[in-house]
């Protein structure tokens, strides 16, 4: 027996199997299971290194998790989570078909309930979901050069017609002040 396997017999940690790479062990350490377990299933809630603290890579865990997620350095460990990840995938995924089944759900239990909003955004998620409906938005600029001469002429019109009164000056509420005097002041109070 290679010594390599002797230590592994000797000190009874249970492995994961795979082909040998030139140079790595050809089998994950019940650490590095651990690792990869807890960094698939709780992606998102904690991170790389709190995953490797927790496994038992207690002295320096980020730098541990650097290296477990390092395909040239730790290849099994990279595989393997690779293989979780697709596990989750495939339970947990979305696809087109699901996704509109769980919808159509949705809004029939809405609809039982009698929630006619609920079942009314349920539908209209589907139908977006199926291509039906097309979010379109249309931003207009204006620019003089489009224009002809004869809608140039028409807008210039349309301005001078809605803003005569500031153009010619004929606003009549224009008020003076009173200088401030102490009749005034009274007056005020």
């Amino acid at each position: 027996m290679h010594i390599r396997m002797i230590l592994i017999c000797l000190t009874c940690t249970p492995t994961y199997d795979i082909s040998q790479v030139m140079g790595v062990p050809a089998k994950l350490t019940e650490r590095q299971i651990k690792f990869a377990e807890l960094l698939v299933y709780n992606e998102g809630r904690i991170s790389a290194s709190e995953a490797a603290y927790q496994a038992g890579y207690k002295t320096r865990p980020r730098q541990a998790a650097s290296e477990l997620r390092n395909p040239k350095k730790s290849p099994l460990v990279v595989r393997y989570i690779g293989e979780l990840r697709a596990e989750v995938q495939e339970k947990y995924g979305i696809s087109f078909e699901r996704h509109i089944t769980e919808l159509a759900k949705i809004r029939d239990d809405a609809r039982a309930k009698g929630a006619w909003s609920a079942a009314t955004n349920a539908e209209v998620a589907r139908g977006k979901a199926g291509g039906l409906y097309v979010d379109q938005k249309l931003i207009m600029t204006g620019n003089i050069d489009n224009l002809s001469e004869q809608e140039l002429e028409s807008r210039m019109k349309d301005i001078l017609k809605d803003h005569k009164d500031i153009i010619e000056g004929t606003a009549t509420d224009i008020l003076q002040e009173e200088p401030e005097t102490e009749e005034n002041i009274k007056k005020l109070n």
